[in-house]
């Protein structure tokens, strides 16, 4: 029942994740995307952060809107920053450590996660596992460094 209730809420998020991307206006027109995460040829992220790196699977992180596979080394810290676009996340493996003013959220397999854009915020990887994750981002990747 929970391996149920596990697989229906990762295809939920992922269905939510897909719409919202739909809705931006994904320039891949009609044509059906299938990527694997066991595939994926994953290269540093558009910020250069060690630690993180990204898989492209629609679009272009470094120009616009886009879907990646992306990953986080065990114990990744990003420390406090921003984005500039909203980014959308739905966690496959390992957890996505997720801190704001409101407090702490660990982003667990099958759990969902939208920071708006200019939303201060801290982020990093479990210490044990790292995190594997989908990631939307409704326009280029960026990483700005709170002040």
């Amino acid at each position: 029942m929970q391996r149920s209730l596990f697989v229906i809420g990762v295809a939920g998020a992922l269905m939510f994740a897909w719409s919202i991307g739909r809705v931006q206006g994904q320039a891949e027109g009609e044509k059906v995307i299938f990527a694997s995460a066991k595939d994926a040829k994953f290269s540093a992220n558009p910020n250069g952060a060690t630690g993180a790196t990204m898989a492209p699977i629609w679009g272009d992180a470094s120009m616009g809107a886009h879907g990646t596979f992306t990953k986080f080394v065990p114990g990744f810290d990003a420390g406090m920053h921003t984005h500039t676009n909203d980014v959308w996340l739905v966690v496959i493996k390992g957890a996505y450590l997720y801190k704001d003013d409101a407090g702490e959220k660990r982003v667990g397999p099958g759990d969902f996660l939208r920071v708006p854009g200019g939303h201060k915020h801290w982020s990093g990887g479990d210490k044990k596992e790292g995190a594997l994750f989908y990631e939307e981002g409704s326009g280029k990747f960026d990483l700005i460094p709170a002040k």
